[in-house]
């Protein structure tokens, strides 16, 4: 109905204007209502002449509780959570979105996250966060694009069911590794074009700087733990050395077989951040020492500190 349902305002001018002898379209009009709401509220409530308003509200009263008989409270379902639940979303949800995810996408993420492990269906987000099909179809678009969210057939149904699963972490994980080092590629194009001289290839160096580490430091998730150790254990004995050691020298005085040391030495070759701010080199045939990695100074600090 436009404009609403009628008040106990509404009927009582209506009785009054009825009595000063106005039409419906007239009332109609005057209170922003169609001329065919006003003829049925006469009609339901009595004639011309004998409409009252206060007894038309006590009937429209009557006929509205009919129409939604109390219902006994049902305990919180995924389709229906609870206020604390609802409450815990919306702030999950913002501090995601002060990461830049989109807020509406961040609200859609967080009831995945808390779903039960069947996941939800595009209808349960809607009814959950009370929003619009569209907002949810654009938002799981999103959240698949970033791989975090995988689709699943639901055995009640043709409809699809979505799920944050386990695999969820590892591949936002892989993706943003991959994403940091083209960042890194892309700033180091950029000082060579512009120059490292240039106040745009200062910014691009130390940009180009900062996304190699942060890639460095997130890829070196797939080495294990014991490389990881062994790789720390090798340069703890390079440092303490203060010369280069062979191989041999270096299995020798770790009590290690050969094999286990060049596995170490591969391990912080394939992921330098081990070192870091050291960097490993080779100086002669199978022989290895540390030096600090040209990255770490600028050109300008490192002639002041040979000062």
């Amino acid at each position: 109905m436009p404009g609403g349902r009628l008040t106990h305002g509404d009927r009582r001018r209506i009785a009054a204007w009825l009595a000063e002898g106005l039409g419906y379209a007239e009332i109609g009009r005057r209170l922003g209502r169609p001329t065919s709401t006003i003829s049925r509220e006469v009609a339901r409530n009595g004639t011309t002449g004998d409409y009252a308003a206060d007894h038309a509200q006590r009937v429209s009263g009557d006929r509205a509780r009919r129409r939604r008989p109390a219902r006994p409270a049902e305990p919180p379902t995924a389709e229906q959570p609870t206020e604390v639940v609802r409450g815990f979303v919306d702030r999950f949800a913002t501090l995601l979105a002060a990461t830049g995810l989109p807020r509406m996408t961040s609200r859609v993420f967080v009831c995945l996250l808390t779903a039960d492990a069947g996941g939800l269906t595009a209808a349960d987000l809607v009814r959950r966060l009370r929003v619009s099909p569209a907002s949810v179809s654009k938002s799981i678009g999103y959240l698949e694009a970033m791989e975090v969210v995988v689709r699943r057939p639901d055995p009640g149904g043709r409809r699809e069911r979505y799920v944050v699963d386990d695999a969820a972490w590892l591949r936002a994980w892989q993706a943003d590794t991959g994403a940091h080092a083209r960042i890194a590629a892309a700033a180091r194009r950029g000082v060579e074009i512009f120059g490292a001289g240039t106040t745009a290839g200062t910014r691009l160096g130390a940009m180009g700087e900062f996304f190699t580490w942060l890639s460095e430091q997130m890829s070196g998730s797939s080495l294990t733990a014991s490389a990881v150790y062994d790789a720390l254990t090798v340069l703890a004995a390079l440092v303490h050395a203060g010369r280069p050691l062979t191989l041999g020298a270096l299995a020798g005085a770790l009590d290690w077989p050969e094999d286990r040391v060049t596995a170490a030495l591969d391990a912080i070759r394939r992921q330098p951040a081990i070192a870091d701010p050291l960097a490993l080199r080779t100086v002669g045939p199978r022989t290895y020492t540390l030096t600090t990695r040209s990255d770490r100074l600028s050109q300008a600090q490192r002639e002041a500190l040979h000062r």
